[in-house]
């Protein structure tokens, strides 16, 4: 005799909970994503910063050029990987809002650096590096993922947008269809 069926045991633990809800293949590859770009934004201003011409010149100029290369990287990979299956708009508006929604993620990271050294007189390297490098980076990683996925890769608008009595509106009421 064969046992019941059973469905699948549900976390229990909040910790478990919190993993199963946001540890997911779209957070996953956003943040693969954009480790990637911060490994290729330090590689290029650290090579920029040693060869001519940029190594006499004010180092704004490599941060820059480095910033415009982690952003072109990270938006292919989140064009084609992390949204991939997103239908894509209107190309130039999805553009424009990735570059602004990255600075200002960027100025998470300015923000919280100038309120720890300015303001709080925490003037460190290690003070630096945690308001800037740590607080800042999870704050504007934070920022971009919501804005990224909400305006920039939304694609098609979801069945709450569409109202009730549509297929999706009723599967997402169903306990027994997973909700991405």
């Amino acid at each position: 005799m064969r046992p019941p069926d059973r469905a699948p045991a549900r976390p229990t633990g909040l910790l478990e909970r919190w993993a199963e809800r946001f540890l997911n293949r779209e957070v996953l590859t956003f943040l693969a994503v954009g480790g990637t770009g911060y490994v290729v934004d330090v590689t290029v201003f650290n090579v920029l910063r040693s060869i001519d011409p940029f190594e006499v010149w004010d180092p704004s100029v490599a941060r820059t050029l480095a910033v415009v290369a982690a952003m072109c990287v990270t938006y292919l990979g989140n064009r084609t990987l992390t949204w991939r299956d997103h239908a894509s708009g209107d190309r130039r508006r999805e553009v424009a809002l990735f570059v602004l929604f990255n600075i200002i993620g960027f100025g998470f990271s300015v923000v919280t650096l100038l309120i720890s050294h300015d303001l709080l007189g925490m003037t460190s390297r290690l003070a630096d590096n945690i308001s800037a490098n740590v607080i800042g980076l999870a704050l504007g990683t934070l920022f971009r993922y919501v804005t990224y996925k909400r305006f920039v890769f939304g694609g098609p608008a979801s069945a709450r947008d569409r109202g009730p009595g549509t297929k999706e509106a009723s599967d997402r009421d169903d306990p027994e269809v997973p909700v991405a």
